[in-house]
């Protein structure tokens, strides 16, 4: 396969391949927390160190990421997304090779460094490969393969590294180097590609450091930036939801291996309901023919509605029944039957799943809003902008939370310390919900002014015509 033909098959290959890096990149992320206190324990030092290794990935990625999308709005972007690639594989091979607390924390500012150039461009390609109808299913693909990369590393990171923790991150290095062998096969796609107004039109702009001012001047942008920081405080808390079954377990007599691989189980469980983004996706493209405001309602809707649901999530009790030392498949299928057998587990899922899937809505509108309101030159620094106050919230709520764990714990023995601290943290998805509403309100100017400056471009290119005699 050929880097330029860019025919259909070859069009969904480069799809499939920038999903499943978007996906490697969250799975590498999502390692650590499952593994807080047996990589604390090898090292020496408390599971809050470690934390802070992850809220400091946040941060550096999202921060790098505003310089990777401005590289590749300006350059060609394959390059940019190879050598991202590269990085973030070299630090998640180097964080597996650590011997010593320092040395896993500089490993992770570099994967870091790397993950930051991943996300922000490669949304910048599929959104030039995909149609404006269509943006809401494809999205929620975009967006269900960083939550599933999220699931796959909680995953991957508590039953891999139950004995070892330094496997998974050996492994999902490996996973990072195939999928860059497949990208640099992907079709190089020209910016704009897919946008109605630019069919058959040679666009080649790019965007210009004094850009920023128009980039903000459409009030849809500043909405859809600043809800991700409320929206990342939430989000980020998630990341302790391992910690939250583990202790559970703990609490019920099981053996911190056993209680590992249970927390990580749970947590991938109960995080099933973000596979339901692609309705969201689907709601948000039908409804945004009827209204200009589609996608952004939808998104509003659904952030405001899931709060009360993820409060009731973390005081369900629930007894779980498995052998404490198994194997990890045994493990594993004893948490399944569970959820059929023990009915405060099966409720548990059915919560978790309706708060998951009500709050998916998020991700698959925020990407295509992104696409419907800004010229192909734009989208990229506007997502890593976006991204920036993400991963500022995210890293906030995933340090906050640990010191409300602890400050807790005089009041909430563990683990009601955990179930306290994470309900609190759900309500800052409030003001993300507002802002939905109040982009919603925006949208459809932006889009107006979007789609006539794309279609100045049409008009140029239109041949001149002999006047009729």
């Amino acid at each position: 396969m050929t880097t330029g033909t860019g025919g259909s098959a070859h069009r969904a290959y480069s799809v499939v391949v920038f999903v499943v890096l978007a996906s490697l990149d969250n799975v590498a992320i999502g390692l650590v927390p499952p593994l807080y206190g047996s990589i604390g324990d090898d090292f020496g030092v408390g599971e809050g160190h470690i934390a802070l290794a992850t809220t400091i990935m946040f941060l550096i990625s999202a921060v790098a990421a505003i310089g990777w999308a401005y590289a590749g709005d300006r350059t060609n972007r394959k390059p940019v997304l190879i050598a991202g690639t590269a990085i973030w594989v070299l630090g998640t091979a180097w964080s597996g090779l650590s011997g010593s607390y320092p040395s896993f924390l500089m490993s992770q500012v570099l994967a870091a460094i790397g993950l930051g150039g991943v996300a922000s461009v490669s949304f910048a390609v599929v959104s030039d490969l995909i149609s404006p109808r269509r943006r809401g299913l494809v999205m929620s693909f975009w967006g269900l393969s960083q939550g599933i990369g999220t699931l796959a590393g909680t995953l991957v990171g508590g039953l891999l590294g139950a004995g070892d923790w330094r496997r998974p991150f050996l492994v999902v290095s490996v996973a990072g180097v195939i999928g860059a062998i497949a990208y640099v096969f992907t079709y190089n796609v020209p910016r704009g590609d897919s946008q109605p107004e630019l069919r058959g039109v040679e666009y080649d702009e790019r965007i210009h450091s004094g850009d920023l001012p128009k980039i903000l001047a459409r009030r849809t942008n500043v909405w859809l930036i600043l809800q991700g920081f409320s929206a990342q405080v939430a989000f980020g808390s998630l990341v302790w939801l391992p910690v939250l079954f583990r202790a559970r377990a703990e609490d019920q007599g099981y053996s911190t291996a056993t209680a590992i691989v249970v927390g990580s189980v749970f947590a991938t469980l109960f995080q099933l309901g973000g596979a339901l983004s692609i309705l969201g996706g689907l709601i948000g493209d039908r409804l945004q023919r009827r209204t200009p405001r589609g996608r952004a309602l939808v998104a509003a809707v659904g952030i405001l509605a899931a709060v009360p649901f993820y409060v009731v999530l973390y005081f369900v009790p629930f007894h779980i029944d498995v052998p404490d030392g198994g194997g990890t498949g045994t493990i594993i299928g004893a948490v399944l039957r569970n959820v059929w057998t023990e009915p405060t587990v099966g409720l548990s899922l059915a919560v978790a799943i309706f708060a998951l899937a009500l709050t998916s809505a998020n991700s698959p509108n925020w990407f295509a809003m992104i696409a419907d309101v800004n010229p192909p030159e734009h989208r990229g620094t506007v997502y890593s902008l976006g991204n920036l106050f993400n991963g500022a919230g995210r890293a906030g709520g995933n340090a906050l939370v640990g010191v409300a764990f602890r400050g807790l714990a005089g009041a909430f023995p563990p683990p009601l310390n955990y179930a306290v601290g994470l309900a609190v943290f759900q309500f800052f998805f409030i003001p993300t919900g507002v802002m939905y509403w109040l982009a919603s309100r925006t949208v459809a100017r932006d889009m107006a002014e979007t789609h006539a400056h794309l279609a100045t471009y049409t008009t140029k290119a239109e041949p001149m015509r002999e006047p009729t005699p």
